[in-house]
């Protein structure tokens, strides 16, 4: 199991849907989340993309300085970039950070925005390009020389010069519901990434995957996308649940609702059919909270509950094939310290170290009467 965290280079505060008690993102609050995701052991961060978020690339280039095993996953956006440039782009990223770049393939699912960014396509078309994006830049990075013409996307004689480090290219991660997403996904992908959906709807997922990958002779891997609440007792973790939407009315939450109603994103639409807009009804299946979706896209729900139970219930979806945990939590960088105190021991983490790697030689906790060291806690 691998556990990732978040940039949130669309804004980050202590509630939804207010600017009370919000914070600037800017390059100091952002690095100060790297930072610390690196320092605590968290395998990679995933950056946003959208009209609403500052660049990806840009955002994710100027972190790499400041940290030392962090990967960064970072969004292609097929129909808005080429893919020779996009594959020189990743290869770039790879080399200067020794080998800590991921690639999040984002189709997109708003078409008003596509629109504005001069792509007018519909929702099957815009898979079918990222189809053939992909087609194009797996042989780029493989060291072909790739001729193709496609229904969209044509290039000729297109060539990588300088290889990425990681061969035989950065991971490929990607998320979509539809069927032809998850086409696309089979075809492709190495981690196919889910939002969280109760686990009975995640399982029909993952079958469906491996299905189609099977057919064409590959395996894909699996994560999912989550917001997390973890505390000491399950009712600290409710009650900021209902602390992080408490300054929501139902006038913002209807506005936010009838935004995703236009979209053609289908995995959109499932996580809008979860809670239907009705605050009343927001745990969905045991500790999974639907509440961070009444005003936000994409990833809606979080994982809530005192940290065996948050433990408990991630192991439920391990069980299913997820081996990837994309998490946030608001305000991000505080919540990274809480995930890191109170989940990493409970879990069977892969190649991921934590704070307790100087326990030898650095203070880990205050001392006690100017000379004991304290215990470490016990790892389950």
């Amino acid at each position: 199991m691998e556990i990732f965290w978040f940039i949130p280079t669309h804004g980050d505060g202590r509630y939804l849907g207010t600017a009370e008690g919000a914070r600037e993102f800017d390059w100091s609050y952002a690095s100060q989340i790297a930072r610390a995701a690196d320092q605590l052991g968290f395998g990679g961060v995933l950056l946003p993309t959208g009209r609403t978020c500052e660049d990806a690339w840009v955002t994710a280039s100027t972190l790499i300085p400041v940290t030392e095993r962090l990967k960064f996953l970072v969004a292609v956006r097929p129909g808005l970039m080429s893919p020779t440039l996009s594959a020189r782009m990743a290869a770039t990223f790879d080399r200067l950070s020794q080998g800590r770049m991921m690639i999040n393939i984002v189709t997109g699912g708003d078409p008003g925005e596509a629109a504005a960014d001069g792509l007018f396509l519909d929702h099957d078309a815009r898979y079918v390009v990222t189809d053939e994006f992909l087609t194009i830049w797996r042989k780029l990075l493989q060291g072909e020389e790739v001729d193709y013409f496609g229904r969209h996307l044509r290039v000729e004689k297109a060539k990588v010069l300088f290889p990425t480090i990681q061969q035989p290219y950065p991971k490929l991660y990607f998320g979509g519901s539809s069927e032809i997403a998850l086409q696309v996904a089979a075809e492709h992908i190495d981690v196919y990434l889910t939002w969280g959906e109760p686990p009975a709807q995640v399982k029909e997922k993952i079958s469906r995957v491996r299905e189609l990958a099977e057919a064409r002779g590959r395996q894909v891997r699996f994560g999912i996308r989550l917001h997390v609440i973890v505390r000491e007792t399950a009712e600290e973790a409710w009650r900021d649940a209902d602390r992080l939407i408490s300054r929501l009315d139902e006038q913002t939450i209807a506005k936010a609702q009838a935004a995703f109603a236009k979209m053609d994103s289908v995995g959109q639409r499932r996580m809008a059919q979860l809670h239907l807009g009705n605050r009343s009804q927001l745990e969905i299946s045991p500790n999974l909270w639907a509440g961070v979706g009444l005003v936000r896209g994409g990833a809606g729900t979080a994982l809530v509950g005192d940290a065996d139970t948050v433990a408990e219930r991630m192991l439920e979806y391990a069980e299913l094939g997820i081996e990837t945990f994309i998490f946030s939590g608001y305000p991000h960088l505080e919540e990274a310290y809480r995930v890191a105190e109170l989940l990493f021991p409970r879990l069977p983490l892969v190649s991921q170290e934590t704070v307790r790697r100087y326990a030898d030689t650095s203070p880990l906790g205050e001392m006690i009467a100017n000379g004991i060291v304290p215990p470490l806690p016990s790892r389950s």
